[in-house]
């Protein structure tokens, strides 16, 4: 119920204040009064005083305090909220819509707060709730009860939605209403999408207005580094700041530079270059803008900022009083001042390991540099050759045989344009073509070719060509080769035969082949038929997780990233294919930031009204505090104030009792507690009946410990993830609760520390594995969201001859409460000293930190103080045996966590001894 800016969660409460008349007429009651009767006697009493007095009446403010501290009582427990959240439209089934990009990591817990009263009302109302997440791959959602849902807390993606179109085909059939939390930024598909749900039912969007900026890849111009911020919407003034990072040379991370951006009013774009000596540019790994935790406010760098080597051959100084003439002169003013050149003979400038390597007019090469050079290039190395007067005098024959190392096959002699002995005039240059590396750069009308070494027709000429004469005769010529490229300059290096050597775009065009390969719009060849290693990949809030556990990408897929963006089968992060390393960021090159443009009539909830105030807890301590002043009252108007004197004492007293014991302990008691013996330990899950499961779990497993094993468990313990220390534990049991909260990233940077130092976690959601059978369950879902900030290995079922099934008893099945064979152990390698042997996990002497599965273990394992087990598992003695098989898993599960791979480690006795003997 909504009276305007008012609303009540249980207006029904409200009745109650119907009855306030009546009450007021009841404390207003009095006795009749007494008869007069004369009586001589009463003489006596005259001049005694009565200690004990007592009204005849009730004062009318005494009334209404009573009546006004039990209205404010009702009030309150009708549940009043100021400036109440909108509510959804509709009240038959709701499908929730949220974005989950990266745009939306910053304030992620503040659009939680704001979905929260939409969702408490459609469970008040049982709406039947569905929810999809847009970074997710599209599949039908399937309504359920609003207890059940669970994916909304999960963290946002580091990427933007890109299949909104294959969403709209993948709705539920039949009408329901639509609430969309939407991230602010236009994406592809989502006027498609929104026509979709329109055409269901009524749809709400839920677009909270926020400061949101992004930051583009740097890149190479004139020296420095180029910077540029985004932003979607046109506004005020502003300065941000960039912080460059990267290992100092101690190899720890710092900050390396800062550099402030601003924007101009009205602008949603701004650029800054950034100064760096080369020692300093190399060692940058990102750039972030300050304050904004956000994988789009994130650009990582690969080669394209690092200064790269070039080696320029022939070696040797130029000719005596012929400086302009020498071939090498132009080429090393051009590349000196962004570029660590190489000298020496090619065996020598091989082994200091350039980027490039630049043949100056050499034409002819021995059979081993033609290996070596051939090498070079399809390691990933650039081969960048200059024609003249020694290229251009190769014979017909040699000029009619393929070379490996030019990229098109040239004709004999060369082509002269404006001599004495040609007709026509020097040949300007064409404009450079859009899949040209020099595209985007002017071209100077002075600069003219007047001669050149013509390359032989064929039908690959046009697409081997990069750059052109004004007549369409090729000028540079390129070729794959491996992972490098061949590229030819048809032209000498010094001005001989052209002017180019003379003009700025010269330095222009070796920059971005040999100094900033790469630095311009990203190129998307080269990358297929490869298989790509994720390095280290961005979550959303911009951090850098290990990718060593990611499965390797296809070039096909990093190109299609690279030239659309990220999505969920390439995330965005660093990749590598030897030595080559390519950063794919959330945004791109040619990335604008552009607003969600929503259709007429769509109601969209910025969130600029004022917060909602529940009003509750006011209203219910304003009844109590004048219900105790009426009591003040009534014992003022009896006469017997006196007695609060004792309060004071009374409240003394109770501060000075000593607490109940365990129910304070400092933290160096409890480290003392923890580390006097063995103690296991479980994950508190905010539910009193759950917590006190797994307690009897534990304690019953600790004593079937005791008794059959030589160790001896304390008391187990529980431990809250976000403050307590886990080191002192070797495991840890989790009992998974629907929608219960993620662990804080402090939480998981302690989870994290644990499971690397050598404990384990059991999860255990208790749902006997039903995701094998339909749906995932709400433990399934809630499971998968909390595992992703997890730095977990690759997981597998558990395989035959695992430790964990005979690390004291010989078992191959897991039961718990349910009996289901699915249990999941870090994936484990072969034992490379027996082919036949056992699998072993690869870290942590052999223990697998996570095990994963739905038995219920802990009911199986509960017991009583007296031993007695708590809970029934299956039918008579049948059951009575999957307990003892339960209790066995428990016992192989702890002594595998206390011993590693110390099974293991007996199939290399043999081996050890006859080396020993050796």
């Amino acid at each position: 119920m909504m009276p305007g800016a008012l609303a009540f969660t249980q207006p029904a409460i409200l009745l109650a204040l119907a009855a306030l008349p009546v009450l007021w007429l009841v404390l207003r009651a009095v006795p009749p009064a007494a008869r007069r009767q004369r009586f001589a006697a009463v003489r006596l009493l005259l001049g005694l005083n009565d200690a004990a007095r007592q009204a005849d009446h009730t004062p009318w403010w005494l009334l209404a305090l009573r009546t006004l501290a039990i209205a404010a009582a009702i009030t309150g427990l009708a549940g009043p909220v100021l400036n109440p959240a909108p509510q959804a439209a509709g009240n038959g089934p709701l499908l929730i819509v949220m974005d989950a990009s990266w745009a939306e990591a910053p304030d992620w817990a503040a659009r939680q707060d704001l979905l929260a009263p939409l969702l408490e009302a459609a469970a008040r109302q049982a709406r039947p709730l569905a929810l999809i997440r847009l970074t997710d791959p599209p599949q039908m959602p399937q309504f359920r009860a609003a207890q059940g849902l669970t994916g909304h807390t999960a963290p946002p993606a580091a990427f933007a939605p890109s299949g909104m179109a294959a969403w709209a085909l993948a709705l539920p059939p039949g009408d329901f209403a639509t609430l969309w939390l939407s991230d602010g930024l236009d994406h592809p598909g989502r006027a498609a999408l929104h026509a979709a749900l329109a055409a269901r039912g009524a749809v709400q969007v839920l677009e909270p207005r926020r400061d949101l900026l992004a930051l583009a890849p740097a890149s190479m111009k004139d020296g420095a580094v180029s910077l540029r911020l985004l932003r979607p919407f046109a506004g005020p003034p502003a300065v941000h700041s960039v912080i460059a990072r990267g290992p100092d040379p101690a190899g720890t991370e710092r900050d390396l530079a800062r550099i402030s951006v601003p924007f101009a009013a009205g602008a949603v774009q701004a650029n800054a270059a950034l100064s760096l000596p080369p020692e300093l540019r190399n060692r940058l790994t990102r750039f972030e803008i300050q304050d904004h935790a956000s994988a789009g406010a994130v650009s990582l760098t690969d080669d394209r900022l690092k200064r790269r080597k070039v080696a320029i051959l022939p070696e040797g100084g130029p000719r005596e009083g012929l400086t302009l003439l020498d071939q090498t002169h132009f080429l090393t003013r051009a590349l000196s001042p962004s570029a660590d050149l190489v000298a020496g003979n090619l065996t020598a400038v091989l082994q200091a390991g350039p980027d490039v390597i630049i043949l100056a007019d050499i034409a002819r090469l021995s059979p081993a540099e033609t290996e070596s050079l051939t090498a070079f290039v399809t390691r990933g190395g650039l081969l960048l050759r200059f024609a003249g007067p020694r290229l251009a005098a190769i014979d017909p024959v040699a000029a009619a045989q393929d070379d490996p190392l030019l990229p098109v096959r040239l004709r004999a002699g060369g082509r002269e344009i404006g001599g004495a002995m040609s007709w026509g005039d020097p040949r300007p240059l064409a404009p450079f073509a859009q899949g040209s590396p020099f595209h985007g750069l002017p071209v100077p009308p002075d600069v003219t070719v007047s001669r050149q070494v013509l390359a032989e027709p064929g039908p690959d000429l046009a697409e081997a060509s990069i750059a052109a004469l004004a007549d369409g005769t090729p000028l540079v010529t390129r070729k794959l080769l491996g992972a490098g490229q061949i590229v030819l300059f048809h032209v000498s290096a010094n001005a001989e035969w052209s002017s180019l050597p003379l003009s700025g775009l010269f330095v222009q065009m070796l920059e971005r082949l040999a100094v900033t390969a790469g630095a311009g719009p990203a190129q998307t060849g080269g990358l297929e038929g490869r298989v790509w290693r994720p390095l280290r990949v961005l979550d959303a809030s911009g951090g850098l997780i290990s990718g060593e556990d990611l499965p390797g990408l296809d070039g096909a897929l990093l190109a299609k990233a690279r030239a659309e963006g990220p999505f969920d089968r390439a995330l965005p992060g660093l990749y590598a294919d030897g030595a080559r390393v390519l950063a794919l960021n959330v945004v791109g090159d040619d990335t604008r930031l552009r607003p969600a443009l929503w259709p007429a009539g769509t109601k969209v909830d910025t969130g600029d009204a004022a917060p909602a105030l529940a009003l509750k807890g006011a209203l219910l301590a304003g009844a109590l505090a004048l219900l105790l002043a009426d009591v003040l009252c009534a014992l003022w108007l009896s006469g017997r104030l006196f007695a609060l004197r004792a309060l004071p004492l009374a409240l003394l007293a109770a501060l000075c009792l000593p607490a109940p014991p365990g129910q304070g302990q400092s933290g160096d008691a409890l480290a003392i507690a923890a580390t006097e013996g063995v103690v296991l330990a479980y994950v508190r899950s905010g539910e009193p009946s759950l917590d006190a499961l797994s307690l009897a779990g534990l304690r019953g497993l600790s004593d079937r410990l005791s008794e059959r094993t030589a160790v001896e468990p304390l008391e187990p313990m529980a431990v809250d993830i976000e403050t307590d220390e886990l080191a002192f534990y070797p495991f840890l049991y989790w009992p998974i609760r629907p929608g219960q909260p993620l662990p804080s990233p402090a939480a998981y940077d302690r989870l994290n520390a644990f499971l690397r130092s050598g404990g384990m976690i059991l999860f255990d959601t208790r749902d006997g594995d039903l995701p094998s059978f339909g749906p995932a369950s709400p433990e399934a879902e809630t499971l998968r969201a909390l595992a992703l900030g997890l730095d977990a290995p690759a997981l597998g079922p558990v395989p035959q001859g695992h430790i964990l099934t005979r690390s004291f008893y010989l078992i191959d099945r897991f039961p718990g409460r349910h009996d289901s064979p699915a249990l999941w152990v870090e994936a484990a390698l072969q034992d490379p000293q027996a082919a036949d042997g056992p699998a072993l996990p690869p870290q942590n002497d052999g223990v697998t930190p996570l095990v994963i599965g739905g038995n219920d273990w802990a009911s199986a394992w509960a017991t009583d103080e007296w031993g007695v087990a708590l809970y029934p598992i299956g039918r008579g003695e049948a059951g009575e045996r999957q307990r003892e098989a339960a209790v066995r898993f428990g016992i192989n599960l702890i002594m595998h966590v206390l011993t590693g791979n110390y099974k293991s480690d007996q199939v290399h006795v043999p081996a050890l001894l006859d080396r020993l003997g050796q």
